[in-house]
C-alpha cells in the first residue's frame, strides 16, 4: 500500500458521523430594511438610489456614465440604451463593456449584497469584467439577513449565482484601500419601488 493510500485509509477510518445542522434562531426585524440596505451598501462603496420607474434608472445612468460607451444588460427594458442579446456572444468580446445593468432577485440588508442567479446574467463574466456595474434591487425583495436569503434561494433551480456587494476592492499591508482592483470600479444600486 502506498503512502497516499495509507493516509486516505486513515482519514476514512477516523471520519466523524453525520450530524444534523444546528437550529439557528437569530432575532430578525423586518422594519427599515431599505434604509439598512442603503446604509450598508453605501458604507462598502456603492452608490444607492431609490427610484420608482425604469425610466428614472435610465436617466440617472445617462448622468453618471457616458452613453457613447458600451452598455450591456440582461433586461429587455434597457434595449434602447444597452445591448441585451449577448448570451450567445464569445465572452472574450466583452472586454470593452463600460456598464452592465442587471437585476437582482433579492437584496440582503445586513451586508448590502444582491443575489444574482444565472437566469439574470446574460454571461457569467459580465458583472466581473465590466468597468461599472448597476444592479436593480426590488424594494420588496430585501431581506434582513443571509439566513433569510438562503432560505429563499434554497428551493430555486440554478447552476450558478453570486452575491455581489460593493465594487471590487483590495487593501495592502499598509492598509491602503483600492476600489476597482480586480472587477468593477464602481457599483450603482437602484432600489426599485
Amino acid at each position: 500500500m502506498s503512502s497516499r493510500e495509507k493516509i486516505l485509509t486513515a482519514i476514512r477510518a477516523n471520519k466523524p458521523g453525520q450530524r444534523e445542522l444546528p437550529e439557528v434562531n437569530i432575532p430578525v426585524s423586518y422594519e427599515g430594511l431599505v434604509e439598512k440596505f442603503t446604509q450598508i451598501a453605501t458604507a462598502i462603496g456603492a452608490q444607492v438610489f431609490a427610484v420608482d420607474r425604469i425610466t428614472d434608472i435610465k436617466a440617472k445612468l445617462a448622468e453618471i456614465f457616458s452613453p457613447s460607451k458600451r452598455w450591456v444588460s440582461s433586461m429587455v427594458e434597457f434595449g434602447d440604451v444597452a445591448e441585451t442579446s449577448i448570451a450567445e456572444v464569445d465572452p472574450h468580446t466583452l472586454e470593452d463593456v463600460e456598464l452592465s445593468i442587471i437585476e437582482a432577485v433579492l437584496g440582503v440588508a445586513e451586508n448590502g449584497a444582491s443575489w444574482i442567479p444565472e437566469q439574470n446574467l446574460p454571461q457569467r463574466i459580465v458583472p466581473f469584467i465590466c468597468q461599472h456595474l448597476a444592479i436593480i434591487v426590488p424594494a420588496n425583495k430585501i431581506v434582513p439577513t443571509l439566513h433569510q436569503a438562503y432560505e429563499i434561494t434554497a428551493g430555486s433551480e440554478y447552476g450558478y449565482g453570486a452575491f455581489i456587494a460593493g465594487p471590487s476592492k483590495t487593501a495592502d499591508i499598509e492598509q491602503s484601500l483600492v476600489l476597482g482592483a480586480h472587477g468593477p470600479r464602481s457599483l450603482t444600486i437602484f432600489i426599485l419601488s
